[in-house]
């Protein structure tokens, strides 16, 4: 394959390979009678290995040691970046599971200093999320009553706000590993439990709005994201158990 060919397919510029061949890091095996560049199966390999480490925020000169290392093959290398992308997910996924917690318990807006805002959710600061909130449910009396009530909300309020979400998701997970089904007695009290907090600390939320939420956990990848990290399959189940609720008070 020819320079164009490979920058193409690998998704980087043409540049970027001329400046890899200029540094050593990734020379083509052949050239044309024109002195063009041609690059084998195996330089692509190499390629590939390159785009990961870099992808990893691994430094060239870092990424040149790695690959040029005679003790390690390419399942080492494999072996590594697995690894390090596993890491990496695990990092993001709680990173995202934190995002959405302040999203779904905080909703509408807090009255903490930024000092207590970290304290309460960490690093993600929920406010990045109001344009959004304010664009979906803005013109709604539960929006309206969400801002009202969460306004006079201490630091207190939201540990305390934050511990109930955990406990009832947690509970949620035991019934799931635990077999029961999501139309069952334990996992549709867990719903209206659920249910009710939200209608104790942010809005009314009778259970035909509730059950749209229930849809939302699997529909928005963002809400399924922090279910599936604290067990796999959890947004679909909780997800299936809310609207089961739902129907059985209907």
């Amino acid at each position: 394959m020819n320079v164009g060919e490979v920058a193409a397919m690998a998704g980087v510029t043409v540049r970027t390979l001329h400046h890899y061949d200029r540094i050593g890091l990734l020379s083509p095996s052949g050239r044309t009678a024109a002195g063009y560049r041609q690059y084998a199966p195996a330089d692509l390999d190499r390629l590939h290995q390159v785009l990961l480490y870099r992808e990893l925020g691994f430094p060239l000169e870092e990424v040149a040691t790695l690959l040029d290392d005679p003790s390690a093959d390419p399942a080492a290398h494999l072996r590594r970046q697995h690894r390090l992308l596993r890491d990496r997910l695990e990092r993001t996924q709680a990173m995202v599971a934190a995002v959405e917690k302040e999203m779904e318990a905080r909703a509408m807006g807090i009255a903490l200093t930024p000092e207590e805002r970290f304290e309460v959710f960490g690093e993600h600061d929920p406010e990045q999320y109001e344009a959004e909130v304010q664009e979906r449910w803005g013109e709604t009396d539960a929006y309206a009553e969400s801002k009202r009530r969460t306004a006079a909300y201490s630091k207190e309020d939201w540990l305390r706000v934050k511990a109930e979400g955990d406990d009832v998701e947690r509970r949620f997970a035991e019934a799931l590993a635990a077999g029961a089904a999501a139309g069952s007695e334990r996992a549709m009290d867990l719903a209206e439990e659920h249910r009710q907090q939200i209608s104790r600390n942010f809005y009314d939320c009778p259970p035909e709005m509730h059950a749209g939420l229930g849809r939302m956990y699997v529909d928005d990848e963002r809400f399924t994201a922090h279910y599936e990290q604290r067990a796999p399959g959890l947004a679909r189940y909780v997800s299936a158990a809310v609207q089961a609720n739902a129907a059985r008070q209907g």
